[in-house]
């Protein structure tokens, strides 16, 4: 018997994971579920794979990965209409998504032995006999759990920073976006076909469960606060590290000195972008009182010409579209206003750009993460004002700041991973930056150097090379040895 299908639903029939279309319905493909055991089967067969990855050392993983990454270019249409027909975003939003990730690919794979690598440390005065060794061994094994929102872009962070630093990875894809996580792991299969160094499980929540579960030697998780928290719990099961990248609240905060129209295009996009369902969006602006008005105006103005079903695609996950509307409701019970959409944009399974303004600051579309294509815009005195309220909140992930004499400085004090001056979402494509955030929003960091060494274990060796000067980690050393350890110590560390 066929499942009843609601449009964008995932759908479980005959052991397969049925996607579809969320506006349209359409099938988009299917995946074979795997159980517990299939998922065991995926780690024990990644842990023979990984050895042999390693084993190619940095030179061998880099001109695979560059093939990869070559691949991904080659066919990158091919991957935006299917990012298109699984999760609604427009073509044009897939190809800025999959060049991203063709970015830090490109960037773990040519920066992994330089960073992760072995090198001679300085040694100190008190060990000078000894010289220092570092360097970054692969955990083996990394469990990537991905997300739906951006299905290309965010899983090939973690799996390329993985791969780079020589471990096999096992990634389970949203349940939302299977065909995808399918395509980039066949796809790389097409360029190691050796060992299944990078497979796929599917499924339901109870898969990525059974993942951190597994045996693994690392998860990497990119969902909702709520999410992280339980696949927190699982990992700590076994003391199975995790890097965590959960929900934000993004704040824009717009100084008196800043371009307004040049603010009002990114806050536009960084809030508008893939219907809103982004998670360093942005979804408040703190914008100062010389500037409010046009500000505002600028925006509505901007965010009014976008069209649905050509900048703004439908919601990808049909829950999401209720809990839009509860946000938008309650910021107007609360006093709010809409000067754009409001409740009348909610049509599902798209939602009109709604922007709300006098929003207390309390209500739930001032605190909770919307996930939609809305924008609460607030009035502030000055900077600390808007520092203040943007920093109210337990998210810390991303931000931006619109100004010329300051905006650098409230950027280092804004709560977050990351803020971009003058610009929305930028640092998530750049290759050389970490990313990820603080408080409810996570901790860890995938991307740039930081990225790398996430998935690699620092190994630390000490070599002796000459008789000891000041041996004090023995018991033959004499008491006029010691007498010389503390003359020394004095000398080096007992003046001001």
């Amino acid at each position: 018997m066929t499942a009843t299908r609601t449009p964008g639903l995932p759908v479980v029939e005959h052991g397969s994971l049925i996607s579809t279309h969320p506006a349209t319905g359409a099938e988009a493909g299917r995946v074979p579920i795997a159980d517990a055991g299939a998922v065991a089967k995926a780690v024990e067969r990644a842990r023979s794979a990984a050895e042999w990855w390693a084993a190619l050392g940095f030179d061998g993983r880099r001109a695979r990965l560059l093939r990869w990454r070559a691949l991904l270019t080659e066919r990158i249409e091919e991957l935006a209409e299917l990012a298109r027909s699984e999760s609604g975003k427009p073509v044009a939003d897939a190809i800025v998504e999959t060049s991203a990730a063709v970015e830090h690919i490109d960037w773990s794979a040519r920066n992994a032995k330089r960073v992760l690598g072995p090198r001679r440390t300085r040694t100190r005065l008190l060990v000078a006999e000894h010289s220092g060794h570092l360097e970054y061994q692969p955990f083996g094994m990394v469990g990537v759990i991905g997300p739906w929102n951006y299905p290309i872009l965010t899983p090939v962070g973690p799996i390329s920073g993985a791969l780079a630093a020589g471990n096999a990875v096992v990634f389970k894809p949203s349940e939302y976006t299977p065909v995808v996580g399918q395509w980039l792991v066949d796809s790389f299969a097409e360029v190691v076909p050796e060992h299944p160094v990078l497979q796929a499980v599917h499924g339901l929540g109870e898969v990525g469960a059974a993942l951190c579960r597994s045996g693994v030697d690392k998860i990497a998780f990119t969902g909702s606060t709520a999410t992280a928290k339980k696949v927190m719990a699982a990992c700590a099961e076994n003391l199975v590290p995790v890097v965590i990248e959960a929900g934000g609240k993004d704040a824009m905060i717009v100084d008196a000195d800043a371009d307004v129209p040049a603010a009002a295009e990114a806050a536009v996009w960084g809030a508008m972008t893939n219907a809103g369902q982004t998670c360093i969006g942005i979804e408040r602006v703190y914008a100062v009182a010389p500037v409010y008005d046009a500000f505002l105006a600028a925006v509505v103005d901007k965010a009014g010409k976008l069209r649905l079903g050509e900048e703004i695609g439908p919601m990808t996950m049909p829950a999401q579209v209720d809990v839009v509307r509860r946000h938008i409701d309650d910021a107007l019970a609360a006093g709010g206003r809409a000067v754009l959409g409001g409740p009348d944009a909610v049509q599902a399974p798209t939602i009109a750009p709604t922007v709300l303004v006098d929003v207390p600051e309390e209500s739930a579309a001032v605190r909770e993460e919307t996930f939609g294509p809305t924008l609460t815009v607030t009035r502030v005195a000055d900077a600390d004002e808007a520092l203040s309220k943007a920093n109210a909140l337990p998210y810390g992930l991303g931000g931006a700041v619109f100004g010329k004499r300051n905006a650098i400085r409230i950027a280092r004090r804004m709560r977050s991973g990351m803020v971009a001056v003058n610009s929305s979402l930028t640092f998530v494509g750049m290759g050389t930056l970490p990313f990820g955030g603080r408080g409810d929003s996570g901790f860890g960091r995938i991307h740039g150097e930081d990225g790398l060494r996430e998935f690699a274990v620092a190994k630390s060796i000490t070599v002796r090379r000459a008789p000891s000067v000041l041996p004090g980690m023995t018991f033959e050393r004499t008491p006029a040895q010691v007498k010389r350890i503390v003359k020394a110590l004095k000398l080096l560390y007992g003046r001001h």
